[in-house]
């Protein structure tokens, strides 16, 4: 598999297989909301659009980064969400990066969102679906944010179906500037336990395709048949 690793600002032309990876937080609470039942996730272009969203469908669930704010539900933590119960209902999700990320890929053929917490099972849809060409967008820190690197770099090794330990990548992203930001309490609406939840590695046995719906990019979880032998990690 040729692999590049692009920050946002560097996506020239639109790649046919896009993963965009936002580890701390947006792709591993996304994975939170659907382990705790949401049908869909609409990964919304402006705060403003989230709430106008909200607005149309009271009955759906708006979240953002940072604390919380009149009109949404909740804020872009996996610590809080994991006690929330979004069974069958559609999440609205802004973030600083990762949203902004996926919507800068919707035009690609199969745009994919990821995180350690679904590493596993991105690596084994690229793989099944036999995908030769992969962007991975790093989206925190205008590209340079290590967590996100390293899991993208993480998931395209583990692509290969070479056996890879996923200790170093952990470790790469444990160390990070978002982790201490997060740990050190610099950002708001945070949980104690989201730097763990966020380095927690295959929590979740399914991968995240996001694709354009109705002019709206549409993040849904997508099943991925576990290996029948696949190399320790």
């Amino acid at each position: 598999m040729d692999a590049r690793f692009l920050g946002i600002a560097q996506l020239v032309d639109t790649p046919s297989v896009a993963v965009v990876v936002d580890v701390m937080r947006a792709f591993t609470v996304a994975a939170w909301a659907f382990g705790q039942g949401a049908e869909k996730i609409v990964l919304a272009e402006s705060l403003d659009e989230a709430l106008a969203l909200k607005g149309r469908h009271p009955d759906w669930v708006a979240l953002k980064d940072g604390p919380p704010a009149p009109g949404f539900d909740t804020v872009n933590s996996p610590g809080l969400l994991r006690s929330l119960d979004f069974g069958g209902r559609t999440v609205v999700q802004k973030t600083t990066a990762g949203t902004v990320g996926a919507l800068a890929v919707k035009e690609a053929s199969l745009a994919l969102c990821a995180s350690f917490v679904v590493a596993g099972a991105t690596a084994r849809l690229l793989r099944t679906r036999k995908c030769a060409d992969v962007t991975f967008v790093v989206t925190g820190e205008d590209g340079h944010a290590d967590e996100d690197l390293a899991c993208a770099q993480y998931i395209a090794r583990r692509a290969t179906g070479a056996g890879t330990d996923a200790a170093e990548f952990l470790r790469r992203a444990g160390e990070s500037r978002a982790a201490a930001e997060l740990a050190e309490g610099v950002r708001q609406g945070v949980h104690p336990d989201d730097v763990a939840l966020c380095l927690e590695l295959d929590r979740f046995p399914f991968a995240m395709v996001a694709t354009l719906e109705d002019s709206l990019m549409v993040l849904r979880r997508c099943a991925v048949p576990s290996p029948t032998a696949e190399a320790s990690i």
